[in-house]
């Protein structure tokens, strides 16, 4: 059986042909380029207008009170609207939903970082688009307008600068901060213009007098005039004072007069200008007409000065207008954003793990993953299809936080000093293995069953419109294109259907309108008629989304019939919600794989009902179903003991996490203290061996000077002796041949006495032991330069030996 369902939406006919047997769709589309229909998650073409199974849905889960809730963590009113608008929407593709998380997660960062101020509280947005408004129209603006609009300049160019200097700090930031670091740094702002409103209009809306001559002039004249107004009627009221009638100086109608209690005439000729209901007055003296008629004038002047400044205003704003409306749509996306991320940090939530799975069920794309293939960062996560760890009902914590904040103002009002009280809602833990198509949760009334449904189906809403989910941090969970709902029978009630027929109307929308993609919530499938067709209905309807329906199912039943697909389906799987035997209460918590056995007859049996009945009861309902339901008991405590074992094993691993952060932070420290000290040492090596290295070459310096004045000792001592040995009879010979040499003393050499060498001589250096050839001689530094060799070098004088 196929149907064929036309939707028309802005312009754009979407025709949608649905196989109930293999779920194929063959759309025919005509959309113009202004249509809101979207397909970039999926082949097929999605039309995003709501069908009345969403909206019904949405309403069943409570999806607007949840939006509101969000909505009142918005500072402005338009930002409030139009957080409302977008989680109302949910028309977001898989992509959108990343960017929206990528959005409150940039935002979060900045209030965690604390440099930044997202709260426009104190900027009146309504006036800003009130005046962009009158500007666009080239209409003129008000005092107030203009002031707000560079109010929020003003705010968003101090966004600006803050931004720029955390970035300074640390490069880094600005993509920790995307993609608000992109918006925020996107607009111009017009300083020129936020300088002149500064100039020209008081903080408290009003136009200063320096803002023009004229101005300036008409007030100062308004204000002589009221003043010798109020002189002269003082005055007049001062020489009535022996009449019976009591008179004040008023102004009625812009017009200054005297007002009397009766209507009792006085000698001042006067003109009536107005009488009350209780018989009193007021009077407009003659000697005031003039001055009257001249300070309606001068209002008139100051009326037309400001005039001309707020269309100078406006037209200054008009220069940049496009410039300032892009200011005011960036400042409304970032009050949704900050709206959303607040409501985020208030409730403790925790940035969902969303992934896209193909319609055909092969592969998956998770949140920043670059391709098809399923590339999970943990091994634990890769089983499960959906994972929430303690996760709440959002609207029942809402309740619970606003009970509290009630008491405490309650107390605070009576000044007790009471502690604020209250049981938390308790919260479960979902966790969906791969491969599982329907999900069927049995267990008592008021146990809990048809929250876990609505807790589930809200977080994958939150997740969708980029709200923080409110689990723990591991939370994951697949995008859903939709989620449709059929919990409770309000319908029935308003459609006159009865409950079983308003359920099968809903159910028929939905499996007419659900894909491969989207999540169904079923609250007592198979209730409202006889429990025998009743629960082959729900079978089969469970059986058909299990084959060809949803991404996943998840159903709660009183039906026993239905907790057995799991032994001949794998689509399927058991929970149930544990019941407390001992105080005949739910504990709301729930047990995985576990079907859910009968406790009314115990339940009972333990109310008192006599000994009789309860046996009678379970001998009609039957030995088997107690062994039934004693094998289910026995399934329950193994569960209860795996989920206590499980629970410690996580213990033990997070301590062992910690421990193992520990060592990683005790083996950087002891690294860089390594550093540090090799550091330090090469330091202490680098300044011993600078050390040596001077003391070594001050020990060179003079042991050369050392060996050169012993030099030049021994050369004369060896001289002298052969001065002493030489015979005197020998002497003129040995003159000839042998010639004695002695050092040339300073003072000789300042006397005259000994001869100066000539360039080209040749000398003997003691220090050197050689003789060398005089190249240039200079007696006033008592030293000459010499050439020995291939060298050249300075002696000095009393190094010559002659």
């Amino acid at each position: 059986m196929q149907t064929l369902s036309v939707a028309f939406c802005n312009c754009a006919l979407v025709v949608r042909r649905n196989s109930f047997g293999n779920r194929n769709s063959v759309n025919l589309s005509l959309i113009s380029s202004s249509s809101p229909c979207s397909s970039s998650s999926s082949p097929t073409l999605i039309c995003r207008s709501k069908s009345k199974s969403q909206t019904d849905s949405l309403r069943v889960l409570e999806w607007d009170k949840l939006c509101d809730v969000v909505a009142s963590f918005a500072r402005t009113s338009l930002g409030r609207e139009a957080t409302k608008k977008k989680l109302w929407s949910l028309d977001q593709t898989f992509d959108e939903s990343l960017k929206l998380l990528d959005e409150t997660e940039a935002a979060i960062k900045m209030l965690q970082h604390g440099s930044f101020c997202l709260d426009l509280s104190s900027i009146h947005i309504s006036l800003v688009e009130l005046g962009i408004r009158h500007a666009r129209r080239r209409m003129s603006l008000r005092a107030e307008q203009a002031l707000e609009v560079a109010s929020l300049l003003r705010f968003f160019e101090t966004l600006q600068l803050g931004l720029k200097a955390v970035i300074k700090q640390d490069g880094d930031w600005y993509k920790r901060f995307m993609p608000l670091s992109e918006m925020i740094m996107q607009p111009v702002i017009n300083r020129s213009f936020v300088k002149l409103v500064e100039q020209v209009i008081d903080a408290d809306g009003t136009i200063k007098d320096s803002a023009s001559s004229a101005l300036r002039l008409s007030r100062e004249r308004v204000r002589t005039l009221e003043r010798k107004l109020n002189q002269l009627l003082e005055a007049i009221i001062r020489s009535q004072k022996n009449e019976e009638s009591v008179m004040q100086v008023a102004e009625i109608n812009g017009r200054w007069c005297i007002q009397m209690s009766s209507n009792q005439l006085t000698s001042v000729n006067d003109l009536l200008l107005s009488s009350d209901s209780g018989g009193g007055t007021a009077a407009e003296p003659i000697a005031a007409v003039s001055m009257n008629d001249e300070l309606q004038s001068a209002r008139a002047s100051v009326a037309k000065a400001e005039a001309d400044i707020l269309a100078m205003l406006t037209e200054k704003m008009q220069l940049d207008l496009d410039q300032i409306e892009d200011v005011l749509s960036y400042s409304i996306q970032l009050d949704v954003i900050n709206a959303r991320a607040t409501y985020s940090r208030a409730y403790g939530g925790a940035h969902p793990d969303i992934y896209l799975t193909p319609e055909d069920g092969v592969g998956s794309l998770s949140a920043g993953d670059d391709s098809l293939e399923n590339n999970f960062s943990s091994e634990a996560r890769k089983e499960w299809l959906l994972y929430l760890p303690r996760c709440y009902h959002p609207l029942l914590l809402h309740q619970h936080k606003k009970s509290i904040r009630k008491t405490r103002e309650t107390l605070k009002y009576h000044k007790t000093g009471d502690t604020v009280s209250g049981a938390p809602p308790i919260p479960a833990d979902f966790q969906i293995s791969k491969g599982t198509r329907v999900l069927v949760i049995t267990g008592p009334n008021t146990g809990g069953k048809t929250i876990s449904l609505k807790s589930v189906g809200l977080a994958a809403m939150m997740a969708k419109s980029g709200l923080y989910v409110l689990s723990s941090e591991s939370a994951r969970l697949p995008w859903f294109d939709n989620i449709y709902a059929d919990i409770g029978d309000e319908q029935s009630l308003l459609q006159s259907l009865s409950t079983f027929s308003g359920h099968l109307k809903q159910i028929s929308e939905i499996i007419l309108h659900s894909t491969r993609r989207s999540l169904v919530l079923l609250d007592e499938v198979g209730a409202g008629t006889n429990p025998l067709e009743g629960a082959a209905l729900g079978m089969a309807i469970l059986e058909s989304f299990a084959e060809s329906g949803s991404l996943l199912t998840m159903a709660t039943t009183h039906h026993g019939e239905l907790k057995m697909l799991k032994y001949s389906n794998s689509a399927f799987e058991n929970a149930c919600m544990e019941f407390d035997d001992l105080n005949l209460k739910p504990t709301f918590k729930i047990l995985w794989g576990v079907p859910g056995r009968s406790n009314a007859i115990n339940i009972a049996e333990r109310l008192g009902l006599p000994c009789d009945i309860i046996d009678s009861a379970r001998e009609l309902y039957g030995s088997a179903s107690a062994e039934i339901n004693e094998v289910i008991l026995d399934m329950e405590h193994y569960k209860q003991e795996y989920q206590r074992l499980l629970n410690e094993s996580r213990r033990y691993i997070r301590l062992s996490r910690e421990l193992h952060k520990n060592l990683l932070t005790a083996e950087k420290n002891i690294n860089d203290h390594a550093t540090r000290e090799r550091v330090k040492m090469r330091q202490e090596l680098i300044q011993a061996g600078s050390t040596a290295r001077s003391t070594l070459r001050r020990t060179l310096q003079q042991f050369r000077a050392s060996a050169a004045q012993s030099s030049r000792s021994k050369v004369a001592t060896q001289l002298q002796k052969k001065v002493e040995t030489t015979k005197d009879g020998d002497k003129g010979t040995r003159s000839s041949s042998v010639v004695a040499r002695r050092p040339i003393s300073e003072d000789a050499t300042q006397k005259g006495n000994t001869k100066l060498p000539k360039v080209g001589d040749s000398v003997f250096v003691s220090s050197l032991g050689k003789k060398v050839t005089v190249l240039k001689v200079e007696q006033s530094k008592k030293e000459i330069l010499v050439q020995v060799g291939i060298m050249k070098m300075k002696v000095k004088l009393s190094d010559l030996v002659v």
